[in-house]
């Protein structure tokens, strides 16, 4: 028996730009849609915590993106989301909880290195994790904003010091790695010959 693909949920009041980003992730993906705020609420709850991705809109109808992500957070669901919207990033941003940020229009090809990168983030640590979400909330804002407005930011002034902070620490966790294993000996189990 072979393992599922994972399963991504969109999430756009759009529903031909839904039904187009399903197709575009279809080949290699299981995918729902939702086409409003408060069905994607309900189609995780009936995917029973096995979604592994959120594609989600920011401006929409009833229950925004902004608002189905607070209340994924607060269920503690352990999926990986993507803001996908034409809402241009301000520093608000700095407080929600996604882990990238795409502005409208975005193509197949941008879309699937997204979820990607998604899924390959929800197998890193939790600091790691973090790391990626920031550092991607940073680099939105870097092109969004002058180097002024960064500069006079508090919020964006934390965010520099954390992604430091979190830095740092994953190049203490690779020395401590390189400096008291031998790699070979430590990647010789995955090396067994069948």
């Amino acid at each position: 028996m072979s393992e599922q693909p994972p399963l991504v949920l969109v999430v756009e009041d759009e529903p031909d730009l839904a039904d187009l980003y399903a197709a575009w992730l279809g080949d290699e993906y299981r995918v729902l849609t939702a086409y409003g705020g408060q069905e994607a609420l309900d189609q995780i709850d009936e995917a029973d915590d096995d979604v592994d991705a959120i594609l989600l809109d920011r401006r929409m109808p009833g229950l925004s993106g902004d608002e189905v992500l607070s209340a994924v957070r607060e269920r503690g669901i352990d999926c990986r989301v993507a803001m996908v919207t034409a809402v241009e990033p301000d520093f608000d941003i700095l407080k929600m909880g996604f882990d990238d940020y795409l502005v409208k229009p975005v193509t197949s090809d941008t879309l699937r290195e997204t979820v990607d990168g998604l899924l390959r983030r929800g197998e890193y640590d939790t600091d790691v994790q973090e790391l990626f979400s920031l550092t991607s909330k940073k680099a939105i804002l870097e092109t969004e904003k002058s180097a002024t407005e960064l500069a006079d930011n508090e919020e964006y002034q934390n965010l520099t010091e954390r992604i430091e902070e979190l830095r740092a620490k994953a190049d203490n966790s690779l020395e401590a790695v390189t400096e008291d294993d031998d790699f070979e000996r430590l990647f010789s189990e995955f090396d067994v010959e069948e």
